[in-house]
Parts: structure tokens; C-alpha cells; sequence
């Protein structure tokens, strides 16, 4: 989830000061004019009332999938995929970093559709495949004649959007695999939005410490120390009633969506504040896009699967 909204922000030194409440836009930006008047916004600038609506509708549809059509949960997974990585190369391409978007596009849904019938090995050989095109398709797209301009830094992005969104999202897929799959998936979703939803609290609440100011500075140690306590007991009582399992495996598992979560944040922010951007898309109403709610899901999905095979 995005850190503007998953974690609450740090109270400004012009307030403590008593000079005019400062508004946020973007990451850092700090604007002293009063907002004008509109929908109700988080301290985070949002339109709380549509990320609220939003966030229930997604929340409540994803449920009902997982407990009475889990399968389908392959494709709604899949379209998510294409279009986050549309998101991100369209993004990376306003910036000049030429991405081959069909191969991604393509090799994305190579990657989790191969996941559900052939498992790891399916995974493996479409990220291979995909990756090797990406080069390909770079080496080739302005025509045999030409030399390709930053072949290397657009190929190693390339890579990188491969790994960060569909490998990492595979994970889910794998995961609905398994013995009681839908359980799993639920459960780790549970998790993460513990670690948002503690986050947001603490960091409103008690928020004075940044964590890690030159990539986010609404991060708060106290608001990571509310996602660790909210995905904590999330995961006691989701392994335990959920998946009938110890609890102190739903101990492992809090701790480490917690980690993975907060580091999914802040990988996003980091890549948005060397764009420029505030938000890799406009899709969802209060949010952004599709990639700026998977950002703490998708690094999740990976730590989920990798606890539960161990462990389970």
C-alpha cells in the first residue's frame, strides 16, 4: 500500500510552531495555503471517503472470490498484472526509459498462468523466456541498422519490472495451489492490510520519528512499530482459526509481511520520488493505480508462500 496513506504522517514544524497547517502533495511536498474546499482528504491529501469506498469494494470482492470461486482469483490476478506493469512502463517511458511493453505485457501472463498448472517450474521457464525476449526486442526495436541507445540500463529495468511485478505476483498463484489455497491467499492478505491499517494508526497517533526520510519521510518508527503489533496478532488469530495451524507460525509470518511490506512502500516510493510522480496510475479513485495498492501485496505474496512451504 502506499505510504502516504499506510503510514500515517510526522507533525510538521510549522505546526508545532503555530504557523498555518502545512498540506502534503506528493511524497515531501510541503504547501503552506490552506486546501481549498472539497471531499474530506486524509492527512495524506486523499479523498478518504473514495479510498475508503474503494479499498471496502475491492476488500469485499476479493473475499467473496476467494471463498466461493478461488480459481477465478487466477484471472483477476492476472488482469491486475497487466495492467500494474502497463502503469509502470508507461511511467518509465514518459521518463525516457524504453521498456519493451509486449514482452512484458506478454511474459507477465506467461508467468502467472504457467504458475497454476506447473507450479515453480512453470514460473522459472516463463521469467527466463521473458527476460531473454525483453533483451532481444531492446537489441532490435529501432531496426537492424541502428544501435541501440541505453540498451543495458533499459534492459536491466526491464528485468526488474518482470521480477517486481509478475514473478513476485506468481507467488499467489502458487499459493492458491496448495491445500487449502484460498485460506492461505486470505490470510496473507489479512496480514498486509493489518500492517496498513497499523501503520496508519500508530503513525497518526504517536508518529514523531522518521524512519526513513530521504525516501519517505511520513514513514514513523512508531507507525512501523503499529504495523508489527496490528500484523502480529493478525497473524495469531488468522493461522490459528484460519488454517488450523501453530500459532507461532502466524507469529513468523506477521513479523516478516511486516518487513516486506514496509519495504514493497518504500521500494515504490523511492522509484516515484526518481520520476517525479505521485502515483504510478489514476484508476482507482483515492489510490492512484492498480500498482500503487500491490506495491506491499506482491513482495507479501512471496514472504507467504516461502513461510507456509517452509513451515506448514
Amino acid at each position: 500500500m502506499d505510504d502516504r496513506v499506510s503510514d500515517g504522517t510526522i507533525v510538521a514544524d510549522e505546526a508545532a510552531a503555530g504557523q498555518p497547517a502545512a498540506e502534503t502533495t506528493g511524497d515531501d511536498t510541503v504547501v503552506g495555503a490552506a486546501a481549498p474546499a472539497g471531499p474530506p482528504t486524509s492527512r495524506a491529501g486523499r479523498n478518504l471517503p473514495a479510498a475508503l469506498g474503494v479499498g471496502f469494494t475491492l476488500g469485499l470482492s476479493l473475499i467473496a472470490i476467494l471463498l466461493w470461486v478461488p480459481r477465478v482469483l487466477v484471472g483477476v490476478v492476472a488482469v491486475a498484472i497487466a495492467v500494474a506493469t502497463w502503469e509502470v512502463a508507461k511511467r518509465l517511458r514518459e521518463a525516457d526509459v524504453l521498456v519493451p511493453r509486449i514482452p512484458l505485457l506478454v511474459g507477465g501472463q506467461a508467468i502467472i498462468w504457467l504458475a497454476w498448472p506447473y507450479g515453480p517450474q512453470g514460473v522459472a521457464g516463463a521469467f527466463g523466456a521473458t527476460a531473454l525476449v525483453c533483451m532481444a526486442w531492446r537489441l532490435f526495436d529501432h531496426g537492424l541498422a541502428a544501435t541501440p541507445r541505453n540498451f543495458l540500463r533499459d534492459t536491466a529495468i526491464a528485468v526488474f519490472v518482470v521480477s517486481w511485478i509478475p514473478l513476485l505476483a506468481s507467488f499467489a498463484v502458487l499459493l492458491l495451489s496448495e491445500p487449502r489455497g484460498n485460506l492461505r491467499v486470505l490470510t496473507f492478505m489479512i496480514l498486509v492490510v493489518c500492517s496498513d491499517v497499523g501503520g496508519y494508526v500508530a503513525g497518526v497517533l504517536f508518529g514523531r520519528h522518521p524512519m526513513v526520510p530521504a525516501i519517505s519521510p511520513k514513514k514513523s518508527w512508531e507507525g512501523f512499530g503499529g504495523s508489527l503489533v496490528f500484523c502480529v496478532i493478525g497473524g495469531l488469530l488468522t493461522v490459528t482459526l484460519l488454517l488450523q495451524a501453530n500459532s507461532w507460525v502466524g507469529v513468523v509470518l506477521g513479523v516478516a509481511v511486516v518487513l516486506v511490506a514496509t519495504c514493497g512502500d518504500l521500494i515504490e516510493s523511492q522509484i516515484k520520488r526518481e520520476l517525479g510522480i505521485k502515483d504510478m496510475g489514476t484508476l482507482l479513485p483515492g489510490h492512484g493505480g492498480i500498482m500503487d495498492r500491490l506495491d506491499s501485496m506482491l513482495p507479501s505474496a512471496f514472504v507467504a508462500w516461502l513461510v507456509f512451504t517452509a513451515l506448514l
